[in-house]
This record gives structure tokens, sequence and C-alpha cells, in this order.
């Protein structure tokens, strides 16, 4: 989305415009529901979080001052409520959440294959379902890191601004995320 576009987008929207509304929402819920599911890596609870995020952009459009891009405000809000969101699993029943479900989001809806096999579409499907078990087993904060990194495409100065911390423990929270992953993948490879 161009500049200008965006700037109408948010002027539409700082009006009212139901259409406006939907066209960030055809936009941008596909990377909403990535990022929180790759922090709560809980199906149900990412989609409630992303109805969240377009009701507190919604309610809250007009104090969005343009100081960065519409989609980096969205991102911590995103952030902001999934954080929230296991802070208040933590309160109610003392453990860290572990999903129950064990659904996923379908890998399919955040990329288009364009152009490859049945077998080359099925190999990819399952090394992600592989990988994202082993995103899942990283702690909090590191995944946190990993996902805004990987999904997000972010810079390790967008993520600290995103989580309110330095540059170097994003860089560090990323390497280590990024060995953990490694090893595993290893594992994976060995095991074939």
């Amino acid at each position: 989305m161009t500049h200008e576009n965006e700037e109408e987008l948010i002027r539409k929207l700082k009006q009212g415009s139901q259409g406006a509304f939907e066209s960030l929402f055809d936009k941008y819920h596909k990377r909403i529901l990535a990022i929180a599911w790759g922090i709560t890596l809980d199906r149900e609870e990412s989609l409630e979080i992303a109805q969240d995020v377009f009701v507190s952009v919604y309610q809250n459009i007009h104090t969005f001052r343009g100081d960065s891009g519409l989609m980096t405000w969205m991102r911590k809000i995103t952030v902001n409520i999934c954080l929230n969101w296991k802070r208040k699993w933590i309160r109610r029943l003392r453990w860290s959440h572990h999903s129950i479900d064990q659904g996923e989001i379908d890998h399919s809806e955040l990329g288009d294959p364009g152009g490859v096999t049945p077998e080359e579409s099925y190999i990819e499907l399952e090394f992600q379902h592989l990988l994202m078990d082993h995103v899942a087993l990283l702690p909090e904060k590191m995944r946190t890191v990993f996902v805004l990194s990987v999904i997000e495409n972010l810079s390790c100065q967008e993520i600290a601004d995103t989580l309110g911390i330095k540059t170097g423990t994003v860089r560090s929270r990323l390497h280590n995320a990024r060995r953990h992953l490694s090893q595993a993948i290893e594992g994976i490879i060995e095991g074939i």
C-alpha cells in the first residue's frame, strides 16, 4: 500500500467509513492472525485476539497520530493484546499455556504456493508443521521475537520498538531461537 493510499484509508477510517474498515480487515487480518498465533500458539485464542485488535483499531483510530505506519501500530496492539492474554492466563490458572486442541492456522492462507507440484506442497507443508512444532517449544520471549522477525519480517530495531526492549536483547533472543531451531532441523533431517 502506498503512503498516499494508507493516508486516504486512515482518513476514511477516522470518518467512520464501513468500507474503509472492511478494506483494512481484508488487507491485514491474515498478518494479525499469524502474529497472534505465533505468540499464543492457540488457534481459537488467536482468532479472538485478532478480532480484539480490529475492535481496538476501530475504537481508537482517532488516536492514531501517523508517527509510524498503520501496520506498525496494529502490530504493536496485537503484541500487547497477546501478552496481556498470556498474563491473564498465567494469573488465572498459574500455568504456562499449552493448546489443548492442537488446532493450527491453515498456513496455506498465509501465502500462495504458485506453480509447485502437489508433492512439493505436501513436503513444504509437513516441514512447516514440524518447524512450527519446534517454534512452539521456544520460550515465549524468544518465540515472540522470532515470529516478529520471520513472519512479519521486522528489523531488530522495529522489534525492539514494538516490544519496548533493547536491540541487543532482540538480537540475542533471535540468535538463540535460530540456534534452537537449527538443532531441531538437524534432528529432523537425521531422522529422515
